[in-house]
């Protein structure tokens, strides 16, 4: 899409400015990025831009329709963590680019989730994306950096010293999105704290920061806390699950409530119809449908083809969807004239006084195989893996 910009990529792309894209990033985060980075950037039309925040803010507005009784339904009674908020803070929408039985480019929504993404990095990749490839910067975000900063600052630090407000992940040196943690660091002044390391004295928390005992005051939560389960001889101190005198961005239940849980409940032309799988009809074809579990990262669980066998030997029906399959359309060139496919993640935060979430930044991520998940990609394909999007002006 938007050729005369493919056009110029195309023309201007070579193996050394991919080498100094990936240089670039690694020294600007001080870490190397732990995922596949791809060689191009995401270029899409003004209109399609239109089409993807009007299925948003459809979708934002049913969201706030939704009684809080039915959201809260969706966080299991192992996982419900005390002192709940009245809204997210971040708020991240994933849309398949398709095409419409008319032929049209469109989006399709795939899943939605009130977890943080990697806000810092994609800025920083799509700042990268313009000092390599500078023509561009004439269609690059128009907000302001120092505007952006001051957005994530203000929702995550708050009114806080910086020193007690932490970055909490789960041995975040181990995790392949590390390069963002620094790179958060670097822009809010915060730490990165490993869950092990936190400390609990009654109700206040702590973390060890040049050998003195900090107070945890706001904690910018990105452990996946049902995964805490998962790792084996896990001891830590504290437990979400306790009463704790601290402020949660965002609180952990609503990893759950902003899922795929939702998918079943809402309508527009670019959402693909969905049913709980104990709730799906006999007269739908099974085989136009992908299975989901509900709550699962990174492609984890999802069945492609499932069949009436798989579906009966689930017990927990309850914690899968079945959403009707849309099919990606391959139109981003490469070099070789070969097309990726690719879809889009719009990366929402939502301050606490505020009706309505804000449009920070974009998340892409392009793909040659059937899944969009990098790992499901050849090794020597290009064109694959985490990008960001370009909009057309006109």
């Amino acid at each position: 899409m938007i050729p005369k910009y493919r056009k110029q990529f195309n023309q201007e792309f070579s193996d050394e400015k991919y080498k100094k894209l990936k240089e670039v990033l690694a020294q600007t985060g001080g870490v190397e990025q732990g995922f596949r980075v791809s060689e191009s950037p995401i270029f899409l039309t003004k209109e399609f831009e239109g089409k993807l925040l009007d299925a948003s803010e459809s979708i934002i507005n049913q969201i706030k329709a939704l009684p809080a009784e039915t959201l809260q339904k969706a966080v299991p009674d192992t996982c419900r963590v005390p002192n709940d908020t009245d809204q997210p803070h971040f708020f991240t929408i994933d849309f398949g680019i398709c095409k419409s039985e008319n032929g049209e480019i469109e989006p399709q929504l795939i899943e939605l989730q009130a977890f943080p993404s990697l806000y810092a990095f994609q800025k920083t990749f799509e700042d990268t994306f313009c000092e390599v490839y500078p023509f561009l910067s004439e269609i690059r975000n128009t907000m302001p950096h120092e505007t952006f900063k001051q957005h994530l600052k203000d929702l995550i630090v708050g009114d806080e010293n910086p020193e007690n407000v932490i970055l909490l992940e789960i041995f975040p040196e181990k995790q392949k999105t590390a390069i963002d943690f620094v790179l958060t660091e670097q822009l809010l002044g915060i730490k990165t704290v490993c869950l092990t390391k936190v400390k609990k004295e009654g109700k206040k928390l702590y973390y060890e920061n040049d050998g003195k005992a900090v107070e945890i005051k706001r904690i910018y939560n990105r452990v996946i806390f049902d995964e805490l389960d998962r790792i084996p001889d896990l001891k830590t101190e504290f437990d979400f699950r306790e009463e704790a005198d601290v402020k949660w961005i965002t609180h952990p239940n609503w990893f759950f409530k902003i899922s795929k849980f939702l998918l079943p409940l809402l309508k527009h032309q670019f959402v693909p119809k969905s049913y709980f799988l104990h709730e799906f009809p006999e007269n739908e074809n099974l085989e136009e449908f992908v299975l989901k579990p509900l709550f699962s990262f990174a492609g984890s669980g999802v069945n492609l083809n499932p069949t009436k066998e798989i579906t009966d030997a689930i017990e927990d029906k309850e914690n899968y969807i079945l959403q009707r399959k849309v099919t990606y359309e391959p139109i981003f060139e490469d070099i070789n004239g070969e097309f990726s496919k690719a879809e889009i993640r719009l990366l929402y935060i939502w301050k606490e006084n505020d009706e309505r979430p804000i449009l920070l930044e974009n998340l892409g991520r392009m793909t040659k195989a059937a899944m969009v998940n990098v790992d499901f990609n050849k090794k020597d394909a290009i064109w694959i893996g985490s990008s960001n999007a370009f909009f057309g002006k006109e």
